[in-house]
């Protein structure tokens, strides 16, 4: 298959690109940067939505289609009010967050409709399910916005064209763990996990569970009451 990746250059984006590429496919990434180990990369602002269409245009180029588009890249606020921030850090996080992905949708889906097939994966993250987290307004109220988008897309796109979510649930990455306090540290050491334990299986969930309405979810409810119920027998750590 050809895939790409938004925001591929770390964390779980980087994690699918090198799943991907060790099953054998072909993967064309953009990031901040990007390594020759890591496919084809792509220097892209998903803000840009020409940019975005360079980066569909290009792996048409290279490999002649897009079977799966993965909206991955994404930007966290300061775990502060919403009043403390400045307008510059709101905008960031929206401009990447839902426009981003919105820009991503609107060139993949386009460009799959023209070619007869293809799957987009939006990913979700804290807030998508209507959690509300103090400190996390902004970042909260984007993935909300991203679950219905993929939910009204899903009503939207033609015959051979899919849309889906994939919920990582809490992964150390530079994003979760900013900021992180005491007690939103004990909590993540009961529900977090490291970028290599997670992206082999999402990575393979994504590729066989495609279709119209799809969402994979890693951290289902029932592994999260596991994990707390066995939590005072178990020493959990994923960060040092």
């Amino acid at each position: 298959m050809v895939i790409v990746v938004t925001g591929g250059s770390r964390g779980i984006g980087r994690g699918l690109v090198r799943e991907f590429l060790a099953r054998g496919h072909q993967v064309v990434t953009c990031g901040s940067a990007t390594a020759p180990e890591d496919g084809l990369g792509v220097v892209a602002d998903v803000t840009d939505r020409a940019q975005v269409r360079e980066l569909w245009d290009t792996a048409v180029a290279e490999y002649g289609r897009v079977d799966v588009w993965i909206n991955n890249a994404g930007v966290t606020q300061r775990r502060v009010p919403l009043w403390e921030l400045t307008e510059q850090e709101t905008r960031a996080v929206v401009d990447v967050n839902l426009n981003g992905v919105i820009n991503g949708c609107a060139v993949a889906l386009a460009g799959m409709a023209g070619q007869g097939h293809g799957h987009v994966w939006n990913m979700e993250g804290l807030g998508s399910d209507g959690r509300a987290v103090p400190g996390l307004s902004v970042y909260g109220s984007t993935k909300r916005a991203l679950n219905y988008l993929t939910k009204a897309l899903a009503k939207e796109v033609p015959d051979g064209v899919s849309v889906g979510l994939l919920s990582p649930g809490m992964v150390v990455t530079d994003l979760l763990v900013r900021d992180l306090n005491r007690k939103s540290r004990k909590v993540f050491d009961i529900l977090a996990d490291r970028v290599e334990t997670v992206t082999p299986w999402l990575a393979e969930q994504a590729l066989a569970r495609i279709g119209n309405g799809a969402h994979v979810r890693w951290l289902t409810n029932r592994k999260v009451m596991a994990r707390f119920a066995t939590a005072p027998f178990t020493r959990r750590k994923v960060l040092p």
